[in-house]
């Protein structure tokens, strides 16, 4: 990928986390991109929109790559979720609960004629999903109940990070987290 590209994914990707699709001006993408208009609409021709998708294919990788990492280190799912639950915790209080989800913070905002948008973020939980269910099935979840708690992990994620984010306390997050993360142990025969 041209590292023009690059940096304009990664501007955006860090404005959706910080301040959403519509808090933040296409100037201000370039700004931090360090790139004229002209190669913005020349990468991403659809303009802000195809750059938000690209960002958000992006994040779900880059959220995918780091599920794996923590799995490949830590075999038990639980564990590796509450490391990677941990990691979010810290970013969200570094940021001074400014840096959010950027998958949630676009869902939130867009609107049935967002159809790319939506896509895009529906393929992103997707593969976050899958993710998090071939981790519970390689520890002996059967796969329907792996994609079950799969989606639960995820709900709980997500919600437990915007609640934590609003209120500026990291206990929405883990309160959801404990109560849930027993709930991914191998099951007993």
């Amino acid at each position: 990928m041209d590292p023009t590209q690059t940096r304009l994914i990664h501007a955006m990707r860090d404005a959706l986390q910080r301040r959403g699709l519509h808090g933040v001006g296409l100037s201000e993408i370039l700004a931090a991109a360090q790139a004229p208009k002209g190669v913005l609409y020349h990468h991403f021709p659809g303009g802000k929109t195809a750059l938000a998708v690209a960002a958000i294919g992006d994040t779900a990788t880059q959220m995918g790559a780091a599920l794996d990492r923590l799995m490949q280190q830590e075999p038990d799912p639980a564990l590796a979720l509450q490391a990677w639950v941990k990691g979010a915790l810290k970013q969200l209080q570094a940021s001074g609960f400014e840096r959010g989800c950027p998958l949630a913070t676009v869902a939130l905002e867009s609107t049935a004629a967002d159809t790319l948008l939506r896509s895009a973020l529906d393929q992103a939980f997707a593969t976050l999903r899958g993710h998090i269910a071939a981790a519970l099935v390689r520890v002996g979840h059967a796969p329907a109940a792996a994609e079950s708690l799969a989606a639960l992990v995820l709900a709980a994620y997500e919600g437990g990070l915007l609640q934590a984010r609003v209120a500026q306390d990291l206990a929405p997050l883990r309160l959801a987290m404990q109560s849930l993360l027993p709930l991914l142990k191998k099951p007993t025969p």
